[in-house]
């Protein structure tokens, strides 16, 4: 029930957020096109935890910033390579421990690796993530295992 309530608020506040319309008629056609779609996710037995993740929000408020901080850093890392060749790249394949998250987190978790610029997750399973990195200090970076323990965190486990 607060799963649907919650998509109900969230589906109606982005209608009305898109659209910017206040006549009557609108709304209620606005509104019937929300409840029809809570009617299909229901019918559909949509409306659950994995669904409808609200209780990971707070979490993911605290996280996304400190990706982003990460994301600009190994841009300007990437950048100052490409621009000044002499700077060294020694592009390796590592394998980063993800058994201690859960299905979401390891999602979480290789497409944050993906994101930041001079890595990106080749393969997922359900023990380790197979990453490319660019350079040494972005393995180094990765195994230290840092942004394990930030998804693990923001995942609230």
């Amino acid at each position: 029930m607060r799963n649907t309530l919650t998509l109900l608020l969230m589906l109606s506040g982005t209608w009305f957020l898109l659209s910017g319309h206040t006549s009557p008629v609108l709304l209620s056609l606005g509104l019937l096109s929300v409840a029809a779609v809570i009617a299909c996710t229901s019918r559909l037995e949509l409306v659950d935890d994995e669904g409808m993740p609200v209780h990971l929000l707070p979490g993911l408020i605290r996280y996304v910033p400190w990706l982003i901080g990460q994301i600009i850093r190994s841009n300007l890392d990437v950048a100052r390579r490409i621009i000044n060749p002499k700077l060294p790249i020694s592009p390796s394949v590592i394998h980063v421990d993800a058994k201690r998250l859960t299905e979401v987190g390891r999602v979480t978790y290789a497409n944050s690796i993906t994101l930041t610029p001079g890595t990106i997750s080749l393969d997922v399973s359900e023990e380790t993530i197979e990453v490319h990195a660019l350079t040494e200090n972005a393995a180094a970076d990765l195994a230290s295992g840092e942004m394990a323990r930030r998804v693990q965190r923001a995942e609230g486990t």
